[in-house]
């Protein structure tokens, strides 16, 4: 397997008109790496996933997949990627057996399609036709088609919006069983419990540019993650304070107050928190100097 990443993005850039959607993005993923790309709607995410797949072309920036420009892959290019897009086409008038089995002739060395059924949880809607499943079932097969192929990289995009919490952890399962395999996978989403047990890396996306980067559990760097002491004051304001001690503060609280503070409590910052502190900062109009 070569060494080079399976992605490779330097200073991306897409506008439309006056408005930039992605401003300046830079990442690499490592061949048989899961990525987990994570923002708000309208950050910038599906535009660059759509760059990256050979659907949309960039403004500016250098983007290589598999070693390819996707402004320029081929079909044989195209054959090594898996897509689960955000929306389906129009469902098909056969049944999800007959739908993955013409899907998986396209491919060289697909998986075996009743393997494929039951891992996406519909094994007894096989024959059933693809026009009468429900739209978490239709999400299911899309994810289902993502696959069939056994491809280099898969791209993920909101995949498992629809399922119950059963099939995501079905659908986990899977993606675990893609990795061993050493598939590349893209993923976004915006459950980050999801990305927090699927990615070995995150990157946050807001406002077209990207805020940050690194291991899920090490996002916002080790500040972020310094607990939180809140109170009210004698005068009822409420106060808050970051400490490494968080212990030590609130006993010197309880000393000065004569008594515990009114609504006192101790936040660690979970990886939610530290998300949308992130995004906030990003999308804060900037300062104007005077």
């Amino acid at each position: 397997m070569s060494s080079d990443p399976a992605v490779s993005v330097r200073g991306l850039t897409k506008s439309y008109g006056a408005v930039e959607a992605v401003r300046g993005v830079d990442f690499d993923i490592a061949r048989g790496e899961t990525f987990a790309l994570l923002g708000p709607n309208g950050a910038g995410k599906s535009t660059t996933i759509e760059i990256l797949e050979g659907y949309r072309d960039r403004t500016s920036g250098e983007v290589s997949v598999l070693g390819v420009d996707p402004a320029t892959g081929g079909t044989a290019w195209k054959s090594r990627l898996g897509m689960v897009l955000q929306t389906s086409a129009e469902a098909a008038n056969v049944s999800v057996r007959e739908q993955l089995t013409h899907f998986a002739r396209f491919y060289p060395a697909p998986r075996d399609v009743d393997e494929v059924i039951a891992a996406v949880g519909l094994t007894e809607k096989a024959k059933t036709r693809v026009r009468n499943l429900s739209g978490g079932q239709r999400r299911r097969l899309d994810v289902a088609l993502g696959v069939i192929g056994r491809p280099q990289l898969l791209f993920l995009d909101e995949p498992t919006t629809g399922f119950d919490p059963e099939a995501r952890r079905q659908f986990w399962e899977l993606i675990r069983q893609l990795k061993r395999e050493g598939t590349t996978i893209l993923l976004t989403t915006h459950y980050l419990d999801e990305a927090a047990q699927l990615s070995d890396r995150a990157a946050v996306i807001a406002a077209g540019r990207l805020v940050a980067m690194g291991p899920v559990g090490e996002l916002g760097g080790v500040a972020a993650r310094i607990p939180i002491v809140r109170w009210r004051d004698r005068d009822g304001a409420l106060q808050s304070e970051r400490s490494e001690r968080p212990a030590s503060l609130v006993a010197r609280l309880v000393g000065e107050a004569d008594g515990e503070p009114r609504e006192l409590e101790v936040i660690r910052p979970s990886l939610e928190d530290i998300y949308f502190d992130l995004v906030r900062e990003a999308e804060a109009p900037a300062e104007v100097g005077t």
